[in-house]
């Protein structure tokens, strides 16, 4: 998509926010099912049925996806998907890679080490860009693809998170 294409694309829905700031704040869901029968849980993509499970390095076999590499992939999807929309706007040539990495300590959360923290502790994101745009472009475009990233800026800023419990009948055998 070029650059127009993607103005055009984007025009009524910016002025639209312009004129009823409310319109712009959507609530995003995800939902999933807990498995009955292992560690898993199974998450609905747009397009799939994601199924969850532990990393080889808490007990899992690497059959099932695992939490924290899908935090990363969703880290790579959305700067990808930012970076070619910036581009577009800005109307620069751009192909390459992205490529996303985080460092955990397993014994944080396995509980070997009350000390240990829980998560990442480290987030590399790296772009390996192919263009002909100058340096200055492509400071430019990698400054607005960070500001712009939804879940790199998510991430970031860490928002508040709540979390909350329903109960209903009674437990599963």
């Amino acid at each position: 998509m070029d650059g127009s294409a993607l103005k055009d694309l984007q025009a009524p829905l910016k002025a639209r926010y312009r004129e009823d700031p409310g319109a712009a704040l959507i609530t995003l869901t995800a939902d999933g099912e807990l498995d009955g029968t292992g560690v898993a849980c199974r998450v609905r993509t747009a397009t799939t049925l994601a199924e969850a499970g532990l990393h080889p390095a808490t007990g899992g076999d690497g059959t099932q996806l695992c939490s924290g590499d899908m935090l990363l992939e969703a880290l790579v999807a959305c700067a990808g998907v930012t970076l070619r929309a910036v581009a577009a706007a800005l109307e620069l040539e751009v192909s390459g890679t992205v490529h996303a990495e985080g460092d955990l300590d397993f014994r944080g959360t396995l509980g070997v080490d009350k000390e240990a923290p829980v998560g990442f502790q480290d987030i590399r994101l790296t772009f390996d860009l192919q263009t002909s745009a100058d340096a200055e472009q492509v400071a430019t475009l990698v400054k607005l693809t960070e500001r712009y990233c939804v879940v790199l800026q998510t991430i970031r800023s860490s928002p508040a998170t709540e979390v909350a419990v329903k109960v209903s009948g009674p437990t599963p055998a």
